[in-house]
């Protein structure tokens, strides 16, 4: 269990070393090969698991993190795709490590005060939730983080394919706001060039539903962009919320 209170300055995430190449092609979900500067290409692993729409076009630049783990098959990971109007970010453990340590450090006005933080917390039948804040006098918080790359026209949606996983995670936490506890579903769009999220009724309509559904039954919708570059990245400014 961590301390949800730490006073300290906080910087967001800072990135392994970067390189830069061109993106072939993305496939197998968790497979990209890409083109070095050197003009060799490697093949990388994609830590996504969405269709990822719009940001995974061939040609474009993307940026790649080494690891020398021998226990690794794959060496590179795939962690930046440079589109028109902003750098996005593909690896989607950033949300949850970026979320539980902004958390941490009280750098999240609507999830502040509270004095222990769990990740990763067992809710339901073989479900886990990624965030669980506690503290004396305060209903427990639960917390499912979702990444969001999808945007079109400035508005951020999700998800960017069906899913069926997201609509069991909405159920779970619809199940404990009922039975009294607090709970958040937060959408983190790991890029800058949106002024507003909604869900992504074209894509996922079941979604969408039961988004909205979990929203009446108590359910909290926090939505925060990223501030984002080749250096790091941190949490910026919540956004609307449009259901």
């Amino acid at each position: 269990m961590e301390p949800a209170t730490t006073k300290k300055k906080y910087d967001g995430l800072k990135w392994p070393p970067l390189i830069s190449g061109r993106l072939v092609n993305r496939y197998k979900r968790f497979l990209a090969d890409v083109r070095l500067t050197s003009g060799k290409i490697v093949t990388a692993h994609c830590p996504n698991t969405g269709r990822m729409t719009g940001c995974c076009e061939a040609g474009r630049r993307v940026y790649l993190s080494r690891h020398d783990n021998p226990r690794r098959k794959l060496k590179y990971t795939w962690e930046l795709i440079d589109m028109p109007a902003s750098l996005v970010g593909v690896n989607t453990l950033v949300p949850n490590r970026l979320v539980a340590r902004s958390a941490a450090a009280g750098q999240i006005p609507e999830l502040a005060r509270y004095d222990s933080l769990q990740r990763e917390v067992a809710i339901g039948k073989r479900s886990r939730i990624d965030l669980l804040l506690t503290g004396p006098g305060r209903r427990n918080c639960y917390i499912e983080i979702k990444n969001c790359t999808l945007v079109r026209d400035g508005i951020a949606m999700f998800p960017d394919a069906v899913t069926s996983r997201g609509q069991k995670h909405l159920q779970e936490l619809e199940k404990k706001a009922l039975a009294g506890s607090r709970c958040v579903i937060f959408f983190f769009i790991q890029r800058q060039d949106a002024t507003e999220f909604q869900p992504a009724d074209s894509i996922d309509p079941d979604y969408g539903r039961a988004l909205r559904q979990a929203v009446r039954k108590g359910v909290e919708v926090l939505v925060y962009d990223v501030a984002i570059d080749l250096d790091g990245i941190r949490l910026r400014d919540r956004m609307p919320c449009r259901l």
